[in-house]
């Protein structure tokens, strides 16, 4: 192993929250080193639907997500596997931008402020007062602080013993973009058996749609045109996109073993951020705001530490508490939709419920969303 360079702080995983992160750090003048396996661009599996919470933050690091053709996206409709459905206008709001576009972007903006890309593979972290980072180029990289914005399911959790990849999780999801007809300013949340579907415009005309299913139902059929034509397609609206769009992939992009289980927010030292400090149910739509959101809580924290404004022990114990009071009780709301939506009688009866009470599902939808985020303050 060949010691590299030092940093003030290494981000483990190009993702979302970890470029976020990385610019956030670098426009503050912090050394942050980005370690991704993956060269950008590159598709990644997720709903590409981000609500306008975290709009005055993006914009005030720099990153405009509507020049980049984003869609606005104002209306939800919600269906259960029978296909009875609600129709909502969303309050706040969100956008539509595909992960291959704004994750580029983003990387890009990031090393304009002075972040160091790299494209390679961690396979350990170790910490003694500060971090010994190893990669599978047999390079060694030191820092003060370590993020890991590893996604949903890393070798790395492995490494880290962390007790969600401990446990089998029933999950997969499947993505894919299509060219289609859909609403530019509607997101479609389409419940089947055993899964939800995620249905949204992204640039260039494209259509974004993202299911998450039970693993156990997905595998009584050979392939995911099977599963789709036999259990997705059940839902009238879901048959109706599938059957009026060209999938613009040559086949989908799938994961496995997708846990929404709680995880640890900080594991040996390492603040974990994004999909890797916990995950939210598809049906609430809002993925991409937490990772968002979650970045920006650490960087903040981050920059007081390493300006010696608090210490280590503070910085960890005040990044779980901020952490869980923004998203512990919206994470936990939405394992609770998805049980309702799972028992597919009860589901079908809170959807008659809705329709006669349409007004209480805007306040649903704000507690699993946030409010607006503050703007970057260059602190």
């Amino acid at each position: 192993m060949n010691l590299q360079e030092d940093f003030d702080v290494i981000v483990v995983g190009g993702g979302l929250a970890g470029l976020t992160s990385a610019l956030h750090l670098s426009k503050s003048g912090i050394k942050v080193l980005i370690i991704e396996k993956q060269l950008y661009p590159f598709h990644k599996v997720c709903g590409e639907y981000v609500s306008n919470e975290v709009l005055p933050y993006i914009n005030s690091l720099g990153f405009d997500p509507f020049q980049f053709d984003a869609k606005k996206i104002e209306r939800l409709i919600l269906s259960t596997p029978s296909s009875k459905y609600i129709e909502s206008k969303l309050d706040l709001g969100g956008f539509g931008l595909s992960r291959y576009t704004m994750d580029h972007e983003l990387s890009k903006l990031a090393v304009s402020y002075g972040a160091t890309l790299l494209n390679d593979v961690v396979i350990q972290i170790d910490f003694k007062s500060v971090f010994t980072v190893h990669t599978k180029s047999k390079d060694l990289f030191r820092a003060k602080v370590v993020l890991g914005t590893f996604g949903k399911r890393s070798n790395l959790d492995l490494k880290l013993k962390r007790r969600f990849i401990q446990k089998d999780s029933p999950y997969l999801a499947v993505k894919s973009h299509f060219r289609g007809h859909f609403p530019k300013d509607l997101v479609g949340l389409h419940n089947f058996e055993g899964g939800y579907c995620g249905v949204s415009n992204i640039e260039k005309n494209k259509l974004n749609i993202c299911y998450i299913a039970d693993y156990k139902i997905f595998k009584l059929y050979r392939n995911t045109e099977e599963f789709e034509e036999q259990v997705v397609k059940k839902n009238f609206f879901l048959k109706e996109i599938f059957d009026q769009s060209d999938l613009l992939f040559k086949k989908p992009l799938a994961i496995s073993q997708i846990s929404f289980d709680q995880k640890s927010v900080v594991k040996n030292h390492i603040l974990m951020c994004g999909d890797s400090a916990g995950l939210i149910h598809p049906l609430c739509g809002n993925g991409m705001g937490i990772a968002i959101h979650s970045a920006q809580i650490a960087s903040n924290l981050i920059i007081q530490y390493l300006h010696e404004q608090i210490s280590r022990d503070t910085l960890e114990a005040e990044y779980m508490l901020q952490w869980e009071k923004a998203f512990q009780s919206r994470l936990k709301l939405g394992r609770n939709l998805a049980k309702i939506f799972r028992m597919k009688q009860f589901s079908e009866i809170s959807m008659v419920l809705l329709k006669m009470a349409p007004s209480v599902l805007n306040p649903v939808i704000q507690l699993t969303h946030g409010k607006p985020l503050k703007e970057y303050s260059g602190i």
